[in-house]
């Protein structure tokens, strides 16, 4: 967290108090102190911030290490020259990002990100940044990237050098003090420690990742499989030839139902109707029924006689249920042998 005061005054600083505040309503608590060439941490703040900046530049920029979560809050710079009443204030808010991990997962032959950045009130600007890989903890530690600030190239690591060429690149923005690589086509060799080195003028940032590869099986085309017909056993022939048979036995009684069926359905009609007709019959009877008259015995007296006489044949109408007396309705004979007709009603 920078602090620098600009004076025109070759005056030299005397004391550089910090002081922290959590919030509005809170105590200040010392984070260190700076008097006769000596600084002195305080609190819960010792042994891990240190005076970075140069005193005789008016410089009292602090370092603040191994972040917490309760160190997020206000802090408060006060520079005092010798000889000078007046005390200069400088205010820094710090806020905390979300952790970054620091143990990766990747796959072989995947590609993957690993983050450096450095967050600074101060506008300094990177001047360099190295990236080492050790494989373990004895093992010597391999050059992954050099970078310095010419045109955004990495300058110092060739093609032909380590097994990094031609596979790493920075993807962070230098503006932004970002130092970020992406490692691609990750092979198995490159599990181990990656330590990045961030130099902002005289202050130096390090931040070590642990990256941990896994076999990826190769993903081989399935063939589909394609299955021969299989050969029936002999129970299973069996089966099917009975079916068949059984088929074959049962097709003409089958078809013989079914013609008995149509024949008895074509057979209800007629019935039907004659069965209508007479009812109908029944129920409208008709109003007159005509009978005719035997005229044989007539015949037979007339030869007998030898007579000429004419022979009339008179139409009688019979009621149906007259029928069963049929002899009511006949003629009697008159004593001339004229048949005489009676009137039935």
């Amino acid at each position: 967290m920078g602090c620098v005061f600009q004076s025109t005054q070759e005056k030299r600083v005397t004391k550089v108090d910090w002081m922290f505040s959590s919030g509005e309503h809170s105590k200040d608590d010392y984070v260190l102190y700076y008097y006769a060439n000596f600084s002195v941490p305080m609190g819960r703040f010792r042994n891990r911030v240190h005076l970075v900046g140069d005193i005789s530049r008016n410089d009292g920029s602090l370092l603040l290490q191994n972040v917490e979560e309760a160190d997020q809050g206000t802090y408060t710079c006060e520079i005092r020259l010798e000889m000078e009443s007046r005390v200069f204030k400088k205010t820094v808010v710090l806020h905390l990002l979300p952790e970054e991990p620091k143990e990766l997962m990747v796959n072989v032959g995947d590609s993957i990100q690993m983050g450096c950045v450095v967050q600074s009130t101060e506008e300094k600007r990177m001047t360099k940044v190295d990236w080492m890989f050790s494989s373990g903890k004895h093992a010597k530690e391999e050059i992954v990237l050099h970078y310095y600030p010419k045109p955004n190239v990495p300058v110092g690591y060739t093609q032909n050098w380590g097994s990094f060429q031609n596979r790493v690149k920075l993807v962070g923005n230098t503006a932004r003090n970002d130092g970020s690589i992406m490692l691609q086509g990750v092979k198995e060799s490159d599990g181990g420690s990656y330590t990045c080195t961030i130099h902002l003028g005289n202050l130096t940032f390090r931040k070590t990742i642990v990256l941990k590869v896994n076999w990826k099986e190769p993903q081989t085309p399935v063939t589909p499989v394609v299955r021969r017909p299989e050969i029936l056993g002999g129970d299973q022939l069996v089966i099917i030839v009975g079916i068949v048979c059984a088929t074959i036995l049962l097709l003409p009684v089958l078809i013989l139902i079914v013609k008995r069926t149509h024949r008895n359905k074509s057979s209800v009609t007629p019935t039907a109707l004659v069965k209508s007709l007479e009812n109908t019959k029944k129920a409208h009877p008709e109003k007159h029924v005509y009978s005719s008259i035997a005229t044989h015995e007539v015949i037979k007296e007339e030869e007998s006689s030898e007579k000429s006489e004419a022979t009339y044949m008179t139409m009688h109408p019979v009621w149906p249920s007259q029928r069963s007396a049929p002899s009511n309705s006949l003629e009697t004979k008159s004593a001339g042998g004229i048949p005489k007709t009676k009137q039935a009603f």
